[in-house]
């Protein structure tokens, strides 16, 4: 179960459930990121129109996302809304909790690497990286892309800094991104072809692809895990090949496409 660093959600807020018992006034679903919680759904808030039969909305063991529209901890409950959701913020809301499952299992990785159990790892780091980071996931991001200085900074123990960098890194892959820019190039030299297959080879690299749009057009492309060093690749190899094509009294222009 994914653990929030509080004790009930608020009013609002999106939850996610599964139901456990539908009845015909209504349904009753655990929480899945509040540990011992559940929601009551009434039939009035299951569906927008009107409701025959309850079950052809909802069912046992079905996972859903709710609204929370009242808080009731002297019940053990909260009353919450399937039918006051937009499509896209219930897609949005399963996404980020599958995200925050993944986080908790690289938490409880950790925790194993230490030999200490997931209810362990909450308390020690757990609560505290959701309060700095914003979510588990988030720190595992940072440490995977700055290492454990970037825990330690900020309060974390050596140990476990170490750990969830060593496993944030291993389990994280970056982004990749694409970045496309052209080279125009020209020579009138007797021996033209030879000179710009040579500029277009110069311009080339492990992660840089030239290819021919329409002679005197090139495009070369970038592909990296690091924005800012994908823009200085894509710059570099565009003054490599052109800087071969002025040698031999042609010219050349480097033009960055639009994103």
């Amino acid at each position: 179960m994914v653990r929030k660093n509080q004790e009930w959600p608020s009013e609002g807020e999106l939850i996610v459930a599964t139901v456990y018992k539908v009845l015909g006034y209504g349904a009753y679903a655990n929480l899945e990121e509040y540990e011992g919680k559940e929601a009551f759904i009434h039939i009035s808030e299951v569906s927008s129109g009107w409701v025959k039969n309850i079950r052809d909305h909802v069912r046992e063991n079905q996972k859903i996302v709710a609204r929370v529209l009242r808080v009731k901890p002297k019940q053990g409950h909260v009353d919450a809304s399937l039918k006051r959701i937009r499509e896209d913020q219930r897609t949005k809301k399963i996404q980020q909790w599958k995200v925050e499952q993944k986080a908790e299992k690289f938490l409880e990785l950790s925790a194993k690497t230490l030999d200490k159990d997931l209810n362990t790892a909450y308390d020690e780091v757990g609560y505290k990286l959701m309060h700095i980071f914003g979510d588990i996931y988030g720190a595992f991001e940072s440490a995977a892309d700055d290492g454990e200085s970037v825990l330690i900074e900020e309060g974390i123990a050596e140990d476990w800094a170490k750990t969830i960098a060593k496993v944030a890194k291993k389990n994280i892959t970056p982004p990749e991104v694409h970045i496309t820019g052209y080279v125009d190039i020209q020579t009138f030299d007797s021996d033209g072809v030879n000179i710009i297959k040579k500029a277009l080879k110069a311009a080339e690299g492990e992660n840089v692809e030239v290819q021919c749009v329409g002679a005197p057009r090139y495009r070369i492309t970038v592909k990296s895990t690091d924005y800012i060093q994908a823009e200085k690749d894509l710059k570099e190899a565009a003054e490599s090949c052109i800087k071969i094509i002025e040698k031999s009294s042609g010219n050349g222009t480097f033009l960055r496409e639009l994103e």
